[in-house]
């Protein structure tokens, strides 16, 4: 079963100090030089398609050099609370998989024929 990227977004421009540069650039992998110019042109996506858990450790990473991040799931276009709260599964329409699967999401399982063979699936950010 394909699982969902998860896009992290810079939310607004920072305060472009040496702390905040060096997040992205870690992040990104971009010269500093770069991150800058991403900085500058917030929001802004700095890192697309990524598991759950990596867009997580990015976002936090960010928010701890006090760059304004969020992650956004790409399937459904959901922004994850700040908070680390799950999402509720009400609004995902997600053509790929069943809502419960979804990493984002709150529920833990479903009746899908997974989740009967295989028990419910465990979530942890």
């Amino acid at each position: 079963m394909e699982e969902p990227g998860f896009a992290v977004l810079v939310t607004e421009p920072g305060k472009g100090g040496q702390e905040a540069l060096k997040a992205v650039r870690a992040v990104t992998g971009l010269s500093l030089w770069r991150s800058k110019l991403l900085l500058d042109r917030a929001p802004v996506t700095v890192v697309e398609e990524a598991p759950l858990n990596w867009a997580s450790g990015a976002a936090r990473r960010l928010q701890d050099a006090d760059v304004p991040a969020a992650i956004r799931c790409t399937w459904c276009d959901r922004t994850v609370p700040r908070d680390g709260r799950l999402l509720d599964p009400g609004p995902c329409a997600s053509r790929f998989w069943p809502t419960a699967h979804c990493q984002a999401n709150c529920l833990a399982s479903c009746d899908c024929e997974f989740c009967s063979a295989y028990g419910p699936i465990v979530l942890t950010l």
